[in-house]
């Protein structure tokens, strides 16, 4: 599973799936309780209460793995065990309850049925919705029930909430491979372009490099019959190298260019897929190499600050030129404690980097807002 815990955007999604679910099963299991309410023998009333509150526990753990992708197997296969179970033992223990007088069990088994869309596919969970009727028959007949009543809630009652919390779960798993797809196509992309430079570095490469073979091929050649000339094709071999070696270094450093406006709009769309409304101002014109590239190191350590050190709702990254100097502002609500101390390893190797091109980097939190500012002076 590629989906990431800590996703933001994903946990909101997921906590409100789980109450809307939760509601819907938690009200179903309402009228098994008012059996509770009407029986009358205290150790029918104890066992029931305990079978109740144990398929209650297990259903719950069933829920929480339904909206928990990256939940280990063995863990998930752990707790749909243990809802059988629970399942099991609450007949003997819930069927005897207001026996005559309410359909205890038949409201569990309209629960049951509805928990189905979380654990089983469409043949299964027809299967298992056949098996939780039979049951239901059987425990009216033998507590002196009505079985058409029984009938009529196991399967009536059960099928809605299946049918709610099957849109709900289904509406989290499209989140899910949303998710997820967004997350394969930032890897398509990175793959891609590496794959492009690798072609870009193949085509200048290999014609200079088969020229440098042959030519010292040639020289080797000479050296025994005519060494000035040998000597003229190694000089020949030392420029070609030369030349390639300056190249591929002119590659490079397209590759690595910075379009620091780019690099912003890229951080702020970040924060916003993570939930955090996002402004930014781009630099007006363009900024040397040099200097984007220090400050698109700071944009990222800054980035990756709001995403996990703080519960930022808003974000402001704001980048100016003026006097010959580049300052760029990250400003973020929501920040935890006082900021970082002299001892915080990613500012202070931002301060390192920007150092030798005369730069700073400073940083203070005030009233819950973080503060993130870097200097750079534009070389003339």
């Amino acid at each position: 599973m590629t989906v990431d815990a800590a996703d933001r955007r994903l946990r909101r999604a997921r906590l409100l799936t789980v109450v809307s679910v939760a509601t819907n099963l938690g009200a179903s299991l309402l009228l098994p309780g008012v059996g509770l309410a009407r029986e009358a023998d205290p150790l029918r009333l104890g066992l029931g209460t305990v079978g109740l509150l144990a398929f209650v526990a297990a259903q719950a753990g069933v829920l929480h793995a339904a909206v928990t992708p990256w939940l280990a197997d063995p863990r998930r296969r752990r707790r749909h065990a243990a809802l059988a179970a629970a399942t099991a033992v609450s007949v003997p223990l819930v069927g005897p309850v207001a026996a005559g007088e309410w359909a205890t069990w038949a409201w569990l088994g309209a629960s049951v049925i509805g928990t189905f869309p979380l654990l089983l596919r469409r043949a299964s969970a027809a299967a298992g919705t056949l098996a939780v009727l039979a049951v239901s028959v059987a425990l009216t007949r033998w507590t002196g029930g009505t079985v058409r009543d029984a009938l009529v809630i196991t399967a009536g009652a059960g099928a809605g909430i299946a049918a709610v919390s099957w849109v709900q779960v289904w509406f989290w798993d499209l989140l899910v491979e949303a998710r997820q797809g967004q997350a394969a196509q930032a890897r398509l992309a990175a793959a891609e372009e590496r794959l492009r430079f690798a072609r870009d570095v193949h085509d200048l490469l290999g014609h200079d490099l088969t020229v440098i073979a042959l030519k010292a091929e040639l020289a080797a050649r000479l050296a025994p019959t005519d060494a000035g000339r040998a000597g003229r094709e190694a000089a020949e071999v030392q420029r070609l190298a030369g030349s390639a070696l300056h190249r591929v270094r002119e590659a490079v450093h397209g590759y690595r260019a910075v379009d620091l406006a780019e690099q912003a709009a890229a951080v702020g769309e970040v924060l916003r897929s993570s939930g955090v409304r996002c402004t930014v101002v781009p630099p007006v014109g363009e900024l040397p190499a040099s200097v984007a590239a220090d400050l698109a190191a700071v944009l990222r350590e800054a980035g990756t600050n709001v995403l996990r050190h703080s519960r930022a709702d808003w974000c402001r990254i704001e980048i100016t030129r003026e006097d010959g100097l580049v300052t760029m502002t990250v400003r973020n609500d929501g920040a935890l404690g006082d900021g970082p101390d002299e001892r915080s390893g990613g500012l202070r190797g931002l301060a390192d980097r920007l150092a030798p091109a005369g730069g700073s980097v400073r940083a203070h939190a005030e009233d819950g807002v973080f503060s993130l500012v870097a200097v750079l002076p534009v070389p003339s």
